[in-house]
């Protein structure tokens, strides 16, 4: 039934289709799951189709196994390690740089002009160009749209400041992302400890020279301990962590319209840029506001003033209603 109405239906169709059937299926799910995006609305409903219960019935049967916990069930595979390879912020922005030069030396331009004169032209000429889904929001493409664009159309110098520009912005976003990947790591493991999350082994990878000694031999020593169930040498990586448990209860920010869920969540999003944003716009609308009142508000004398008017016309009205 979901995967027919994603077959047949354009997203937005389908959103508003997911939320009909979630709301007639009564499936007693919380609100960060039926206000959410299409994506959670659309795995609320696979869950349901691929189970017979409800997506919070699931989530609470997966949390009270053994080995499960308030973020979630138990692992997989219970007997797991991860290894996380990691490197100096500057060694790693160096590498990435190079990273770029080198894909630009394989030919990645010519990749992106035949891609673009075989699928984007037309949608461009269209102005139907699309850079949020599909391979389209790959890193690469969007960096490189105003040179590809203007390509033979503009003089030389522009062409190659543009050419300039889409490599600075494809070199910026790959660092970015990097972050985020490393960011994902520490919040999604580091930051939960409990029976539901497997030991993370750091291995430094800033230094090539002492690859053997930093990297493959750790490596193998820890993999080697896991497989014969003994306790490796080296000790996993930590993080502090306070003992007060991260509630999955919702909050809602009205300033923003947004649901957010967990306690840590929300603490993180009323320091966040965005919500940051938001209450500096409210002040100043506010401040505005307030300013337009106090121009239109009549001064004490003239307060007064109308006053006196208003008496003497009274008594005007009530001499001619005397006679």
């Amino acid at each position: 039934m979901v995967s027919l109405l994603l077959k047949s239906c354009p997203q937005t169709a389908a959103s508003a289709s997911l939320e009909s059937l979630l709301e007639m299926l009564n499936l007693g799910l919380t609100s960060y799951e039926s206000e959410s995006a299409f994506n959670k609305s659309t795995r609320s409903l696979q869950v349901f189709e691929e189970t017979g219960i409800s997506h919070s019935e699931f989530l609470h049967r997966q949390h009270a196994e053994e080995g499960g916990g308030p973020l979630g069930g138990p692992l997989k595979y219970p007997n797991s390690c991860i290894l996380w390879l990691h490197a100096d912020q500057s060694v790693l922005d160096e590498r990435l740089d190079k990273r770029v030069d080198d894909m630009l030396a394989a030919g990645l331009l010519d990749e992106l002009r035949d891609f673009h004169r075989r699928y984007n032209q037309k949608k461009i000429e269209e102005n139907s160009q699309d850079y949020q889904h599909g391979i389209f929001q790959s890193i690469g493409f969007k960096e490189f749209h105003e040179y590809l664009i203007t390509e033979g159309k503009c003089t030389p110098e522009t062409s190659n400041q543009l050419l300039k520009k889409g490599i600075e912005a494809l070199k910026q976003v790959t660092k970015r992302y990097a972050r985020k990947q490393n960011r994902w790591v520490k919040n999604r493991f580091l930051s939960r400890p409990g029976p539901g999350v497997p030991p993370i082994y750091g291995l430094e990878v800033s230094d090539t020279l002492k690859w053997e000694e930093s990297v493959l031999e750790p490596a193998l020593e820890i993999v080697q301990s896991f497989i014969q169930g003994r306790k490796p040498d080296a000790a996993p990586v930590k993080m502090p962590y306070s003992n007060t448990e991260n509630k999955r209860s919702s909050h809602m920010c009205d300033l923003c319209g947004r649901i957010i869920i967990g306690d840590r969540e929300w603490a993180a999003h009323m320091k966040s840029k965005s919500h940051l944003h938001q209450m500096k716009k409210r002040r100043r609308l506010d401040s505005d506001a307030f300013t337009t009142i106090g121009s239109q508000s009549i001064s004490p004398d003239r307060d007064k003033e109308l006053e006196e008017k208003g008496s003497v016309g009274q008594n005007d009205e009530d001499l001619k209603s005397s006679v």
